[in-house]
């Protein structure tokens, strides 16, 4: 059963979610396709999120002035829900605007800037299967044409910003999927931004952990007084979908601890668990990081992700499983 609202349908482009709320979404959700969204009141505009490079976002502020010609004419403030650069590297298309972001999202920000993507691009046609599968997920996108633009302001725990009579709340739930994780939540339009802490009907990468913290962020969403939610990629959702990824979560740590304990290398539990359930869900090769990441939690050894190991690794799956 799909996890979408139906009312929202799930294709590319500007959806009214009423109260002067919206969400862009960039079917199929897979890698660097991610949503982002607009709030609107009295003239006043903040975005939550840019793409993964300039012409698209480019392309996204344009659909949004149409809809909203005054407010979204100039963009005063400009959230960016966690370091990744399908959420932030479009950031330059927003010229003054105020950039917020978690304080770790923008340190994380400098250590992985847009020429590294670009880099692998570059180097894609010499790496047999791994540059296959790096051409398949990123050779849509323009990392070459990405200046870099950080955020202006940095927060640690919550921070709040006004739309005219609205408050959007930033709340850190992070390290979770990366370590400045934010949800940014609009109580008067009962919805909530979640950026990368969900990703509907598309496995998630938990780049970070730990997994208690994501279980946490979602049972955050599940206490707020919300009727809509925009993931960080995949169809508008609501609380079925953050109980949906919650229970991916808790069934991924269970099932990864006992393979742990019983002495098997991640890439082995990987190829072990049976996720038959979430068959319909795009990107499974996800999970090689998800159970790389839940090993270094179980035996307290957590160190930065192994990028080209752990690349490589969803190349052989992806290339397994057809």
């Amino acid at each position: 059963m799909s996890l979408g609202l139906p009312q929202f349908s799930y294709t590319k482009g500007l959806h009214d979610l009423g109260n002067g709320a919206y969400a862009y979404l960039q079917p199929d959700g897979g890698w660097g396709w991610s949503n982002a969204g607009l709030v609107v009141d009295s003239g006043e505009s903040l975005l939550i999120d840019t793409l993964f490079d300039v012409p698209l976002t480019r392309e996204m502020l344009s659909t949004m002035r149409d809809a909203e010609p005054d407010a979204a004419a100039n963009i005063k403030t400009l959230v960016n829900t966690h370091h990744n650069g399908d959420h932030c590297n479009g950031n330059e298309c927003c010229q003054g605007a105020e950039i917020i972001a978690h304080k770790l999202a923008a340190e994380a920000m400098l250590r992985e800037p847009p020429s590294l993507l670009a880099g692998f691009l570059d180097m894609a046609p010499e790496l047999g299967d791994l540059g296959d599968f790096i051409t398949k997920s990123f050779g849509a996108f323009d990392f070459k044409g990405v200046t870099q633009t950080l955020p202006t302001t940095t927060f640690e725990t919550d921070l709040t910003r006004q739309v005219g009579n609205k408050t959007v709340h930033l709340k850190h739930v992070g390290p979770a999927h990366s370590p400045g994780d934010i949800l940014a939540y609009v109580p008067e339009d009962r919805t909530v931004f979640s950026g990368d802490i969900l990703f509907i009907e598309g496995h998630p990468i938990m780049w970070e952990g730990p997994v208690q913290n994501w279980i946490d962020a979602c049972d955050a969403m599940l206490a707020m007084d919300v009727e809509t939610i925009v993931p960080g990629h995949g169809p508008i959702t609501d609380k079925r979908g953050v109980r949906a990824v919650q229970d991916y979560l808790i069934y991924t740590r269970d099932e990864a601890k006992k393979r742990y304990d019983a002495g098997l290398s991640a890439f082995e539990a990987a190829r072990d668990i049976n996720f038959s359930d979430y068959d319909s869900w795009g990107d499974g090769e996800r999970i090689i990081i998800n159970i790389t990441t839940l090993y270094g939690e179980f035996s307290g050894t957590r160190a930065e992700p192994d990028i080209p190991t752990l690349f490589g690794q969803m190349a052989t799956l992806a290339k397994e499983r057809g």
